[in-house]
């Protein structure tokens, strides 16, 4: 990659060959930052190999769309000259950079530049992973795992834990179990929660939507490691209780107001007035059955 230059280049010669979608209150908040302090970092982008008066945007759609929205013609832009493969690993490191970038974008910038003949030290040297978490990454992208990619994505599981469920064959995973039932860490309840919640991905395949091969056995999948993804669901259904309790309670407290409301004779007589002496059958329903103390029969 040749040294590169900051120009001053016209919005509608540049264009974005790799649009990405974007939480739209970031980007409402971006455009009031910028309109209010002014752009304070140049776009990213090269030269154009199809078009001499065209250059494509590496990094910065952002802020290249929000000058865009404030009226702006131009944009201070740092042109390099870059060929595929650099050009390519410069969006992929500015993508990892960003706070809310997406998983699956990551693990599929990892995979091309695999394919293109980068090596997994290599990959992690310019993106500032460990060799072993990019080898974790291919792993999983060539044996499909989708599910487990998934899971990994969302945070319900560590990539280390992904890995070890994809190399682990369903003998260690029982021998581990039964360990935890015999020493009493487990109760037998507990350890049918845990076998579905590990071997879901059995269950249903890899695919994501239907409900990376490696020679080395996993040390990962011990007593410990499974009884923490145990606490971990565990504490996910105990805040989705507490959740579904809140919504009760509150439930409750708006139905108990309405119907204190509409107890009054005043208030009955002004919404008379404006003709909203109706209501929908549903909350009627509702509100029924609250003074009846049964919210939900």
């Amino acid at each position: 990659m040749q040294n590169d230059t900051i120009q001053i280049l016209p919005i509608d010669k540049i264009r974005v060959l790799n649009p990405r979608t974007r939480n739209q209150k970031v980007f409402a908040d971006l455009v009031e930052n910028i309109a209010t302090i002014g752009l304070k970092r140049p776009i990213t982008v090269t030269p154009s190999v199809d078009s001499a008066e065209y250059y494509d945007l590496l990094c910065g759609q952002g802020r290249l769309e929000a000058c865009q929205v404030l009226g702006e013609l131009f944009i201070p832009c740092r042109v390099v000259n870059a060929n595929s493969e650099e050009s390519y690993l410069i969006s992929l490191v500015e993508n990892i950079a960003r706070r809310q970038h997406s998983y699956m974008e990551l693990l599929s910038g990892i995979k091309i530049l695999n394919d293109r003949g980068y090596k997994p030290v290599d990959i992690a040297r310019k993106i500032g992973f460990s060799k072993s978490h990019v080898n974790s990454i291919l792993h999983l992208i060539n044996a499909g795992e989708e599910r487990l990619i998934n899971a990994v994505e969302q945070g319900i599981l560590p990539i280390t834990i992904a890995i070890s469920i994809s190399r682990s064959d369903d003998q260690e995973v029982q021998k581990q179990l039964a360990e935890l039932y015999t020493n009493g860490t487990l109760k037998s309840t507990d350890i049918a929660k845990i076998r579905n919640l590990i071997h879901r991905r059995n269950l249903a395949g890899k695919k994501a939507n239907t409900g990376i091969s490696g020679s080395i056995r996993s040390s990962i999948y011990n007593p410990k490691t499974v009884v923490n993804i145990y606490k971990e669901e565990t504490e996910r259904q105990k805040m989705m209780i507490k959740q579904a309790d809140y919504d009760e309670k509150q439930l409750s407290i708006i139905l108990s107001c309405l119907n204190k409301l509409f107890e009054d004779k005043y208030f009955q007589l002004v919404l008379k007035s404006e003709h909203l002496d109706d209501m929908p059958k549903d909350l009627s329903q509702r509100m029924l059955k609250q003074r009846e103390g049964n919210i939900y029969a």
